[in-house]
């Protein structure tokens, strides 16, 4: 008896320091048992897009626990980032997400070798020399954007049949807040969407040149609502445009479409669906290759341009939310999931493509024949379709 239990003792013994000699080859080999992730944010949760981002740092909390401490800075302007930026690389930072549009993080990578930082994509780097250590990222937008333009298609088309409107008054409404490719982009590809389904549909979009303010986007929605359209999305931060919406379904039927936030909430009575850009699978992805000492870019599940990555649907970088049944067309479902299939099998040519000729808003010389296509997303995780559609899209004040 004492010798089988001797036996077993051994055996026992062995495989222990067999495990514990991997373990430390593994720890050899690179990986960590312990990571500090930084998160900065531009604004704070209460706005749809630093909350839709923040959700990435609580999937970061739930999937790795004890084996991640997370620091965060919210509401740091893109002239104000140097120093938390720092502050963060100080206090032992691995890697470090950020969501704003600062130059900064890309200038001061090259002091902190050590530390990877990941940026949402704010501008095309394709050609442009970046630091080993710095990365950039963001889902395929237009691709939420052109289905929620088909749920609102669907409705236009419903309200036409029902004889709540015409034909000539299929107008959607555009709050956005700058002129850049990444909001012209996603505003064409939303009423591209729209018109797949209602090819009279027009746009007008105002602008309300910040990215985050409730008084001027509300009132820009009140506008829109009052010029005639019956279907408002948005590409800034707050709650103001849906607000809007709700309060005029009180004299007039008007619908919302979200953006990177459900406003099934705030708009119960008109918000329609939500497109969002998912962060969870680029950051999670990221943190994991941290913590195995790989290159994030080898870790990552989608479309890698050196240290630059993007994706749509069929990697769950772009979803839709909250599609309201109470409020959706029939048949609204069957028409986004089928666009969505499309998506998934790597085909988004389709999106920028029509008897359409667009114009530079800045240079009238530089224009686009949408008849053979324009492929976004192609070369790089920044938008670039920057083209003012003629004769479909008006921006107000012009």
């Amino acid at each position: 008896m004492k010798r089988v239990y001797f036996t077993t003792v051994l055996t026992c013994a062995v495989i222990l320091a067999a495990l514990v000699c991997g373990f430390q080859m593994l720890n050899l080999n690179g990986g960590r048992e312990h990571l500090t992730v930084g998160f900065i944010y531009d604004n704070d949760e209460s706005t749809p897009y630093t909350y839709n981002f923040s959700l990435a740092k609580d999937a970061v909390e739930k999937k790795y626990g004890e084996r991640v401490d997370i620091l965060t800075c919210s509401n740091v302007l893109d002239d104000e980032m140097e120093e938390p930026l720092r502050e963060l690389a100080e206090q032992g930072c691995d890697i470090i997400f950020f969501n704003g549009y600062s130059e900064v993080v890309m200038q001061l990578a090259p002091e902190y070798p050590n530390i990877q930082f990941c940026q949402t994509s704010y501008m095309d780097v394709s050609n442009t020399s970046v630091p080993a250590n710095y990365h950039t990222f963001k889902g395929e937008a237009y691709q939420g954007r052109y289905v929620s333009g088909i749920a609102a298609g669907k409705k236009i088309e419903q309200m036409i049949a029902d004889g709540t409107i015409t034909e000539d008054q299929a107008i959607v409404g555009f709050v956005a807040a700058f002129p850049t490719s990444e909001v012209i982009s996603g505003y064409t590809a939303f009423l591209l969407g729209a018109r797949s389904v209602v090819p009279q549909t027009v746009m007008r979009v105002s602008y309300t040149n910040t990215w985050s303010s409730y008084a001027e986007e509300k009132s820009a929605a009140q506008q829109l609502i009052s010029d005639g359209c019956v279907i408002l999305s948005q590409h800034t931060d707050t709650i103001g445009p849906a607000i809007a919406c709700e309060e005029a379904a009180e004299y007039r039927e008007v619908y919302f479409v979200g953006y990177n936030q459900s406003m099934s909430e705030v708009a119960p009575a008109t918000s329609l669906v939500t497109a969002r850009i998912c962060w969870e699978p680029y950051v999670l992805s990221a943190v994991d290759a941290v913590l195995r000492d790989k290159e994030i870019e080898s870790v990552v599940s989608g479309r890698i341009h050196g240290t630059d990555a993007s994706a749509g649907f069929e990697f769950g970088w772009v979803e839709m939310d909250d599609l309201n049944q109470q409020v959706a067309a029939p048949g609204t479902q069957e028409a986004m999931d089928k666009a969505i299939a499309q998506f998934k099998h790597g085909d988004g040519a389709f999106v920028f493509k029509g008897d359409y000729t667009g114009v530079d808003p800045s240079n009238a010389s530089d224009t686009c024949d949408l008849r053979s296509g324009y492929t976004e997303n192609a070369n790089t995780s920044y938008p670039l379709f920057h083209y003012i559609l003629n004769d479909v899209i008006t921006i107000e004040g012009e």
